[in-house]
C-alpha cells in the first residue's frame, strides 16, 4: 500500500483558517451596518451604529421606517435575538487588522463563546462513560446486530431519515454528537466503516439545514428577517426533502455496502489506513445473541429515554444545551445509583469520559474563533456588502444562483443558520424586492447554500465530528465529493425552475 499523506490535524486547520481571516483585516475595507436590537424585558428597541447607541420606540412604526419586515411580535416572543442589520446602512469604518495577539487569543474567545456547546459535550462524554461501564451497552448492541443480520442496510435507511428530520424539522444539530457512541459499535459490527456513522449522523443532520421545512433555528427566523411567512414555500421544501433524502440515503448505502464486500475500498482505510474505533467494538456472532436481564434491560430503557426526553426537550419545551447538559448529568446519576457504582468509581468514570471528548471540545471553541476573528476585524459586514453590490442588478434566474454560492461562501464563515439569517436576510430580502424574485426563494438560497457547504466547512460540526470517529478530513472530501455535486445540481435546478413560475 502506498504511503499515506494525513492532514493537519483539526486544530491546526482551523488556527491556518484564522491566520487566513487576520490576514483578510488587513485586505479588506472595514464597514459596518448599523444594527436594531431588543433585549428580553426592555420597552425600547437598542440602535447600534458606529456613533454610539440610542434607543428607539419599541413598535412595528418603528421596524417599518427601517425597511426591516420583521413582525414587532417576533422581537418580544424571542425568536429574533441577535441583532439585525438595517438595509442601506452600511458604511466604512476604520479599521481595526487583527496581529498575532489576536490571533491566538481567537480560539480562547471562541471557547468562552462556546462553554455551553462545549460543556454539552463533556457532560455527554462522562454519560456515555457510565453507562459503558455498566456493560449494558455492549449487551444491548450485540443483540441489535445479531437480529439485524442481513438486513445491515436497513439501519442506514431509517437512522439516515430519522437524523435528516430532525435537523429539517427542529434544527437538531449539536444534540446528533451524542450518538455516536451508539452508532460507531453498531455500524463497525454490521460490516461498515467509520464514515458511515458520520454520515449518517453528522450527514444526515446537516442535510436537514438544506431541506429544512419548519426548523425555528434557519428556515422561520430567515422567513421572518426576509419579511415572509415561514409557510410560504413550505410545500416546495417537503419536496426537496424528500428528494435530497433519498439521494442521500441511496449514496450512503451504496458506499457502505461496498465497504462491506471490500474492506480495502474504505475512504478510511485508503487514506487514513487502519483506524482503531474510540468506542467499544462488538465482537458476537450472529447466531451468539443473549437475552438481557432485568437490570440490564432497565438500564437500556433509562439509556433510550434520555434520548427521547432530549428531542422531547428541544421540541416541546424548547430546551437548549444547559437543560441537556443537566439530562445527562441526570441519567449518570441514575444509571450510578441503580448499578450501585460508588462514589469515587462514579466520579472517575464521568470524568475519564469527559477527558476523552475534551478534543472535541478545544476543536469546537477554536472554530468559533474564526468568526470572532472577522468580527472584531470588522469585516464581515463588508464581506457581506461586496457581495450583494455583486448581484443586485443580475436576472433574476442567474441572482438566484448566485445568491445559493454567495451563501456557500459565507458559510465558510458564519457556519451559525441563525447568525446567517439574522445578519444577512434583512440585506438580501430587500435586494430580492429588487430583482423581481420571490423572498421565499431568497431564503431556500441560504438554506441550500448552508446545507451544501455546512458538509465541509471546518467552522461548523464537521471536525468534531470526525474527530470523535478518528477519521480524517481527507477520507470525508472523498467520500461526500461525489454526493455534494448531485445536491449542487439538484438545488440549481429547483431554485431555476421555482423563480420562472413565478
Amino acid at each position: 500500500m502506498a504511503t499515506i499523506k494525513k492532514l493537519p490535524s483539526p486544530i491546526t486547520i482551523l488556527m491556518m483558517v484564522i491566520i487566513v481571516a487576520a490576514i483578510a483585516t488587513w485586505l479588506i475595507p472595514a464597514g459596518k451596518y448599523h444594527t436594531l436590537s431588543y433585549q428580553d424585558g426592555a420597552t425600547t428597541f437598542t440602535y447600534s451604529s458606529p456613533d454610539g447607541d440610542r434607543s428607539l420606540p419599541l413598535t412595528q412604526e418603528t421596524l417599518d421606517a427601517m425597511e426591516i419586515k420583521i413582525a414587532l411580535e417576533k422581537f418580544k416572543d424571542g425568536s429574533i435575538r441577535k441583532p439585525v442589520s438595517i438595509p442601506g446602512t452600511y458604511e466604512r469604518i476604520e479599521a481595526n487588522r487583527e496581529g498575532p495577539v489576536e490571533i491566538l487569543t481567537a480560539p480562547i474567545k471562541g471557547i468562552y463563546d462556546t462553554i455551553d456547546i462545549i460543556l454539552f459535550i463533556l457532560v455527554t462524554g462522562g454519560f456515555i462513560s457510565v453507562f459503558y461501564a455498566t456493560g449494558a451497552m455492549e449487551e444491548g448492541l450485540r443483540s441489535l446486530s445479531a437480529r439485524m443480520h442481513g438486513r445491515e442496510a436497513w439501519l442506514i435507511v431509517i437512522l439516515g431519515f430519522l437524523f435528516s428530520f430532525g435537523g429539517a424539522s427542529f434544527g437538531m444539530a449539536e444534540e446528533a454528537l451524542a450518538f455516536y457512541p451508539i452508532m460507531v459499535p453498531l455500524f463497525l459490527a454490521a460490516g461498515y466503516d467509520l464514515l458511515v456513522p458520520v454520515a449518517v449522523l453528522f450527514g444526515g443532520t446537516q442535510l436537514g439545514t438544506l431541506s429544512s421545512f419548519s426548523n425555528p433555528f434557519s428556515t422561520i427566523i430567515a422567513s421572518n428577517a426576509a419579511g415572509i411567512t415561514w409557510t410560504d414555500g413550505i410545500y416546495g421544501r417537503l419536496a426537496m426533502f424528500v428528494f435530497s433524502t433519498g439521494l442521500f440515503i441511496w449514496y450512503v448505502v451504496k458506499y457502505a455496502q461496498k465497504v462491506k464486500l471490500n474492506p480495502e475500498a474504505s475512504y478510511v482505510f485508503q487514506c487514513d489506513g487502519v483506524v482503531k474505533s474510540p468506542f467499544a467494538t462488538l465482537h458476537a456472532e450472529p447466531e451468539a445473541q443473549s437475552k438481557a436481564g432485568g437490570k440490564t434491560g432497565l438500564l437500556l430503557l433509562i439509556f433510550l429515554s434520555t434520548f427521547l426526553i432530549l428531542i422531547a426537550g428541544v421540541v416541546v419545551f424548547n430546551w437548549w444545551l444547559p437543560e441537556m447538559s443537566a439530562l445527562f448529568l441526570a441519567s449518570s446519576i441514575l444509571v450510578a445509583i441503580i448499578t450501585r457504582m460508588g462514589e469515587k468509581n462514579f466520579i472517575g468514570l464521568f470524568i475519564k469520559g469527559a477527558e476523552e471528548l475534551l478534543s472535541v471540545a478545544f476543536i469546537i471553541g477554536t472554530a468559533r474563533g474564526v468568526t470572532i476573528m472577522l468580527n472584531e476585524g470588522n469585516i464581515s459586514d463588508s464581506i457581506l456588502f461586496y457581495a450583494a453590490n455583486m448581484v443586485d442588478q443580475l436576472p433574476p434566474s442567474i441572482f438566484i444562483v448566485i445568491m445559493l454560492f454567495v451563501y456557500m461562501v459565507f458559510t465558510l464563515f458564519i457556519a451559525s443558520t441563525s447568525g446567517m439569517a439574522v445578519v444577512t436576510m434583512p440585506i438580501m430580502g430587500s435586494l430580492a424586492v429588487i430583482a423581481g424574485v420571490p423572498g421565499r426563494e431568497i431564503v431556500n438560497s441560504y438554506l441550500f447554500g448552508m446545507g451544501i457547504m455546512g458538509m465541509v466547512t471546518p467552522t461548523g460540526l464537521l471536525l468534531p465530528s470526525l474527530a470523535l470517529v478518528n477519521v480524517s478530513p481527507k477520507a470525508w472530501w472523498k467520500f461526500i465529493r461525489p454526493l455534494l455535486l448531485m445536491l449542487l445540481v439538484l438545488c440549481i435546478a429547483f431554485l431555476v425552475i421555482s423563480v420562472n413560475m413565478n
